[in-house]
């Protein structure tokens, strides 16, 4: 049935519609509405098969087969305004934009698809949501005097902390950001981990499957005694971001680029964005001119060090359908510092694209950053970790020496495994002796000035027009 103002924990609040109704629905016309409305989000639903189901309570996007899927319940989505299905399908469209299906995992997963959902509605319109979505810096619903008798005073006070966390936060922040806020509170992040209990029903469907209880206290607990928090819950469903193989991720995420390429083109093409502002237009742009073959260059560096080796690790298991046969995966592992051109020769849009190409990088090893001009700055130094987005600022602006990088890298032969130097190339060669396989990345506008010694690679990036 779908959600109504009646139920206490609902995720999100709709209107109450009849079964003639949830049958009569039709998610045509309001895709035909997104492509007048949003050009660049029906662009990229354009191509993913898309699913009219009632085994998810809401809606969702999955990628778990190595099949971009867009998976809706006509009961939820009937009671929904225009503008909320809009929103919605929006909001499923910067799931697989910022590849938290497939990349961008972090457990716990209930405070992971919080933290996602974070991130998009702040992209989002507010008349654009439904009702009780997570917002950052908008409390949650207050609870009625009946719903705070039903669920118990500890119970609605675990509610009340939450909400009180999610209306502190600021909006326009990353999904990792958000993660590591809500992880930092333990109280808030059992708090939501405990509400996960619930299985996205109702308080009432939950007392009724028995999954949890009202104790002698009159507190709702679950089946070990343990307290249960009444929480909002996401506005889609995430139970199908299952860990993918690495040749299911790569087709996944080459099938998501190739529609965001799509995307993008046609709508520079027409000058027709929507509400896509300029600053998302060139992340977006970032995102479709990655051409560097990371895994190759991996590769590279992980055959010429000792420590370097091929990991495997278990999939998560699917919650939904535990009985499948979790496999497993393998990845690359070595420790490589990246030195970062920022000379005043490279420009500020060649920092953005260079950016665009790091993040891929990240996506699959973690990685020291270090800016050089004339010298290596120190105090720039950062690790990457895996699956972070890359944010590059400008400390230098001066000349070119590649001799301060070799120095440098030299110098901590002991801490990594080989190096990358990302510039235009407009320097002289830095002679002398080389410890570590190293790697060139020129920016499209650049040029190695010398040629390359035997042990080193050079990779020339492709001009994103």
């Amino acid at each position: 049935m779908p959600k109504t103002k009646d139920n206490a924990n609902d995720a999100l609040v709709v209107n109450e519609v009849s079964q003639e109704e949830i049958d009569a629905f039709d998610l045509s016309p309001h895709l035909i509405r997104l492509l007048w409305d949003e050009p660049f989000f029906a662009n990229v639903l354009r191509g993913i098969e898309k699913i009219k189901t009632t085994q998810i309570p809401t809606a969702g996007v999955s990628a778990s087969t190595g099949d971009v899927r867009f998976w809706w319940n006509p009961a939820f989505l009937a009671g929904l305004t225009p503008n909320q299905v809009k929103g919605l399908l929006k909001h499923e469209c910067y799931h697989l934009i910022f590849e938290h299906t497939t990349t961008r995992r972090h457990e716990p997963h209930i405070i992971w698809n919080y933290a996602t959902d974070l991130a998009i509605n702040s992209l989002i319109c507010e008349n654009e949501l439904p009702e009780g979505g997570l917002i950052p810096g908008k409390a949650f619903t207050p609870l009625t005097a009946e719903q705070i008798e039903q669920m118990g005073e500890k119970a609605a006070e675990r509610y009340n902390m939450v909400s009180a966390k999610i209306a502190s936060f600021p909006k326009s922040k990353h999904s990792e950001w958000y993660f590591a806020e809500l992880m930092k509170d333990p109280e808030v992040k059992e708090a939501i981990e405990s509400g996960d209990k619930m299985g996205g029903k109702s308080l009432a469907q939950a007392l009724a499957d028995g999954d949890v209880e009202i104790d002698e206290d009159g507190n709702l607990v679950d089946k070990d005694g343990n307290p249960v928090t009444v929480v909002p819950g996401t506005a889609d469903d995430h139970d199908e971001w299952d860990q993918l193989s690495e040749e299911q991720r790569e087709l996944v995420n080459g099938k998501i680029k190739q529609a965001l390429e799509n995307a993008v083109k046609d709508c520079d093409s027409k000058n027709a964005w929507g509400s896509v502002g300029a600053e998302m237009r060139g992340k977006l742009r970032e995102m479709i001119s990655k051409e560097i073959p990371w895994q190759s260059v991996l590769k590279q560096f992980c055959g010429m060090s000792r420590r370097a080796d091929r990991a495997s690790s278990i999939r998560r298991l699917n919650r939904k359908y535990a009985g499948i046969h979790p496999g497993n995966y393998r990845d690359y592992k070595a420790n490589i510092a990246v030195y970062l051109d920022q000379s005043g020769s490279v420009s500020d849009s060649d920092l953005s694209l260079l950016a665009g190409e790091l993040s891929g990088l990240a996506k699959r090893v973690e990685f020291t950053l270090f800016n050089f001009d004339t010298s290596v700055d120190e105090k720039s130094e950062r690790v990457l970790k895996k699956g972070r987005p890359v944010r590059l600022d400008r400390t230098r602006c001066g000349g070119t020496d590649f001799r301060c990088v070799q120095d440098h890298a030299n110098k901590n032969a002991g801490r990594f495994d080989g190096y990358l130097v990302l510039t235009d190339g407009f320097a002289p060669d830095p002679g002398g002796a080389n410890r570590l396989k190293r790697g060139w990345v020129i920016v499209p506008t650049g040029q190695l000035q010398f040629r390359k010694s035997n042990r080193d690679f050079l990779i020339q990036m492709k001009d994103p027009a």
